[in-house]
């Protein structure tokens, strides 16, 4: 199952690889007919563009050795993605600074850099802004591929993360609730990363907390539901519990982290009408929806079944301007 799932991954750096290879050739080509064409009709031009085929070949040519030695030591499906997807932003980085060298003169290399960037600084700055993003997001793995992240209001699975902007599987939107997908891929710009706060469900851990109210009457035996509910819930959320206790663990040997609860736990509130049980407890980020009403139906059933614990509702009498009797 596993192996089906790598297969179109591995296809795609299989054809990844072949552009790669179509382009060292096509630019290798273009090397040979352009430095013929120099040595036959001395000129400038003709010279700088030889060495721009040059240098698109050589570039690609150590990128795709760097990138295919390295991906034979790479097994995780993330990372193979990421690494292949940093490669192709350096591959672009340093063919334009070279191209620079090349067509501008090297009295004015260092005023032409400070011209081109302070341009990209004032009329390209949101697309310069986005390409910082992108390799901040890269470099420090704000996020990566298969993280469930919010960003800039929008919450989902990120798909894809390219040079100026990612891709995300929307969920628990307007229209779709429960986090669950609505189907809908998100274009979100890299640059919200410096400007917007990022939350990252994913990125250390697989759990999130997550609670289910009930509201329960004042003439029902609480003790008992709070028993009761407690033995559901630990019962149905030891195996996540259990996880989630050791991913804290390794959590606590990165970053300071004080010690967490995991068990579920019963709180009280009592309000004028009714006493709200907050129960809470963890789950997988990926089954939040799931595990809400699978809780929900055997907590639902056991109320059902037991004697002396009622479900308290909320009632409302319209008056329509009669006389109003005494009860």
């Amino acid at each position: 199952m596993q192996a089906d799932r790598r297969q179109p991954e591995r296809q795609e750096e299989r054809r990844a690889t072949l552009r790669t290879v179509a382009v060292i050739v096509i630019s290798g080509t273009a090397t040979a007919l352009f430095l013929l064409a120099a040595l036959l009709y001395p000129d400038i031009f003709l010279e700088r563009v030889f060495y721009t085929s040059l240098t698109i070949s050589l570039v690609y040519f150590f990128f795709l050795v760097v990138e295919s030695l390295t991906l034979r030591r790479i097994k995780d499906e993330r990372e193979r993605y990421s690494f292949r997807r940093t490669v192709s932003i350096l591959k672009f980085v340093v063919v334009a600074v070279i191209l620079l060298r090349v067509w501008i003169d090297t009295n004015y290399i260092f005023v032409a850099y400070g011209i081109i960037g302070a341009g990209i600084a004032v009329a390209l700055q949101d697309l310069f802004k986005n390409f910082v993003g992108g390799i901040l997001i890269i470099v420090s793995r704000t996020y990566q591929i298969g993280d469930r992240i919010e960003i800039s209001e929008t919450m989902g699975d990120v798909l894809d993360i390219g040079i100026l902007a990612t891709k995300i599987l929307e969920i628990h939107a307007r229209d779709v609730k429960g986090d669950q997908a609505t189907g809908r891929i998100a274009v979100v710009p890299n640059g919200a990363v410096l400007s917007s706060r990022v939350f990252n469900y994913t990125m250390d851990h697989t759990f999130v907390w997550d609670e289910i109210s009930i509201p329960i009457t004042y003439g029902s035996d609480w003790r008992r539901a709070v028993s009761l509910f407690l033995d559901i819930v630990r019962r149905e959320t030891a195996a996540t519990s259990g996880r989630a206790e050791r991913e804290i663990e390794r959590i606590g040997m990165r970053y300071y982290l004080p010690r967490r609860e995991v068990e579920p736990s019963v709180y009280l509130t009592l309000t004028d009408n009714w006493i709200d049980f907050s129960i809470r407890y963890v789950t997988d980020v990926r089954r939040k929806r799931a595990t809400k009403d699978d809780l929900s139906r055997k907590l639902l059933e056991a109320i059902e079944a037991a004697d002396g614990i009622t479900i308290a509702t909320e009632n409302i009498i319209v008056y329509d301007g009669g006389p109003v009797e005494d009860a």
